[in-house]
């Protein structure tokens, strides 16, 4: 399990880097809020990786080490690509510079969105079902705290240290986490069936995925449970950046608040061995919309309210992450598990990354309050799919 941490540690940190540090960077930088958005586009590989997930699961597969060898693969390249970053000054890389940064940020994503099926085939295969809600709840952590690094300790360090020497630490770190995973033996699977690859192999191992009761309803879930956070907490830090807090208040505030929704994986992980997953999925979505209707009525001017509110949101957030994966985990077929659950996590990121792209027009027309409680009408609208879904399916 703790090699599951490693793994999605490493995975969070280029996530936590477009989503927390680079909004607050470049709005302090001058960006307009409307053009935000649009640093969601390096992730797209996130949204697209179902695509090429089928060669990933199958290339090598049945011997000892099939995912290690992808896993040390894209790690590897993605440690090139944080320091050619590093290389670039930033004030150049935010503004004239900024196709370059995009499209290095697409190869970071690139790297890590093929890292994620091997590690995720890697997850689903090696846990036993009982321990999935645990499971879970430290893959979670392993990635919010990949995220915290990427996002909240980027702002600080840009702060104290300077973009390059920031972002080669990142790269450091990386190369360190590699080290458990060189030492893992994964064991070869000899009943792992080997079907001659072609392009209708490739339609089958998506399309068979649905051949099952219910799934039409799990695919409305998939599409709508994360739209909510996605399309708010875009447009937190430039709220914050607008009333007048600094790269580093927000760092910090992010770095707390962070760790604090990593509590609420665990916590999750400690609840589902008595909770049922469907259930856990609909509370601690109601909490999501919550905390996103807290930062819509929120005082800004008050530091307490700013930090209730973000705190209350990242323990949801913590919670609700962690019982979404284990109702996908419990959803992969035996033998195709990093497509099974890649499959999914694509859809998700798809339906919430449209939403994104339109977070910043949204906070521009409606305000930021009216923004923020329109994302909570989201996140409820959202859970109804879970609720007539638990009625068709008993999990």
């Amino acid at each position: 399990m703790l090699l599951l941490g490693v793994l999605y540690f490493a995975q969070g940190l280029p996530f936590g880097l477009l989503t927390k540090s680079l909004p607050a960077i470049v709005r302090d930088a001058g960006m307009p809020t409307a053009y935000i958005g649009l640093l969601a586009l390096p992730a797209i590989p996130w949204a697209l990786k179902f695509l090429w997930s089928p060669w990933v699961d199958r290339w090598g597969s049945g011997r000892a080490n099939h995912r290690k060898r992808w896993i040390i693969s894209a790690q590897a390249a993605a440690i090139l690509v944080l320091l050619l970053i590093g290389l670039l000054p930033p004030d150049w890389l935010f503004v004239d510079g900024v196709w370059l940064l995009l499209a290095s940020l697409f190869l970071l994503n690139l790297c890590f969105a093929t890292h994620d099926i091997a590690s995720d085939g890697l997850a689903v295969r090696l846990l036993p079902a009982p321990l999935r809600g645990l499971g879970n709840s430290l893959q979670a952590g392993g990635y919010k705290s990949g995220f915290i690094l990427g996002g909240a300790a980027m702002l600080l360090g840009v702060e104290v240290l300077g973009w390059t020497l920031t972002v080669w630490l990142l790269a450091l770190l990386l190369l360190l986490f590699l080290m458990p995973v060189w030492r893992f033996d994964e064991p070869a699977d000899a009943s792992v069936a080997q079907p001659k690859v072609s392009l209708h192999w490739w339609w089958q191992q998506l399309a068979s995925f649905w051949w099952r009761p219910a799934m039409g309803l799990w695919l409305l879930l998939l599409l709508g449970y994360r739209i909510g956070d996605s399309f708010g907490s875009r447009m937190i830090k430039p709220m914050l950046v607008d009333h007048g807090w600094s790269l580093a208040g927000i760092g910090m505030l992010d770095l707390v608040s962070s760790l604090v929704g990593l509590a609420g994986a665990l916590l999750a992980g400690l609840l589902l061995l008595r909770m049922r997953p469907i259930i856990a999925l609909v509370l601690f979505g109601v909490l999501q919309a919550l905390g996103l209707a807290a930062w819509g009525l929120v005082d800004v001017t008050s530091d307490y309210a700013v930090w209730g509110a973000s705190l209350f949101e990242q323990l949801a957030d913590g919670l609700s992450t962690v019982a979404l994966f284990t109702l996908m985990m419990a959803r992969c077929r035996v033998g195709h598990e990093g497509v099974d659950y890649t499959l999914q996590a694509c859809l998700v990121l798809m339906s919430s990354g449209i939403f994104t792209l339109a977070s910043g027009v949204s906070a521009e027309w409606l305000g930021y309050s009216n923004h923020f409680l329109l994302s909570a009408g989201l996140a409820l609208v959202a859970i109804m799919p879970a609720i007539f879904w638990k009625r068709a399916v008993h999990d």
